[in-house]
């Protein structure tokens, strides 16, 4: 979205003459980046459906709190990654496990799920994943699947630059030696 059409898009939010199909846009624009993030942090389809339905809610219920100086984008992806990690405590929690036993078997998992479509080593990746401290988990996804610049991340995750680098390259070196350790 370019910066033109997010400023519209902001104008029309706030308009309540124009907010509801507005918002209608901000859904079709941002269902599917925002879903594969989700999905990345809890891996489960239908988990990762229902936290969407919570994070549009959400939104629309703070449309008015938006701080327009943000970016719609940052702004829904915080969304998303704060109702991503209470459903990974609250699920924790409901269990009583560790994070071991939650990462145990994830690549078989995975394989198992109708609606996963990647091969076993996209399963694998997602492992290697799901065994990260969760603030390098989190960068590491926003950085290598999304794309997302350092700048847009450390504005999500309220951290430095430098310190989004690191846990970066900390998570892509942990990720190689999963992989060598998995030959």
């Amino acid at each position: 979205m370019t910066k033109n059409d997010e400023q519209l898009l902001m104008q029309q939010l706030s308009d309540p003459k124009t907010q509801r199909v507005a918002f209608e846009r901000l859904v079709r624009e941002y269902s599917e980046p925002l879903y594969w993030q989700v999905r990345r942090m809890v891996l489960n389809h239908d988990d990762a459906d229902d936290i969407m339905q919570n994070v549009f809610l959400k939104a629309w219920s703070h449309l008015n709190d938006f701080n327009r100086e943000s970016k719609i984008s940052t702004w829904l992806y915080r969304i998303a990654v704060n109702e991503s990690l209470d459903f990974i405590r609250r699920k924790k929690n409901q269990h009583v496990i560790s994070t071991d036993d939650v990462t145990q078997g994830v690549s078989q998992s995975l394989m198992a799920d109708r609606y996963f479509d990647g091969d076993e080593t996209a399963a694998l990746l997602q492992e290697a994943i799901s065994h990260l401290p969760e603030v390098q988990r989190m960068v590491f996804n926003l950085r290598y699947f999304d794309e997302m610049k350092y700048s847009d991340i450390s504005e999500l995750l309220h951290t430095s630059e430098g310190a989004l680098k690191a846990s970066y390259h900390i998570a892509v070196k942990k990720i190689s030696e999963f992989f060598k350790s998995h030959d």
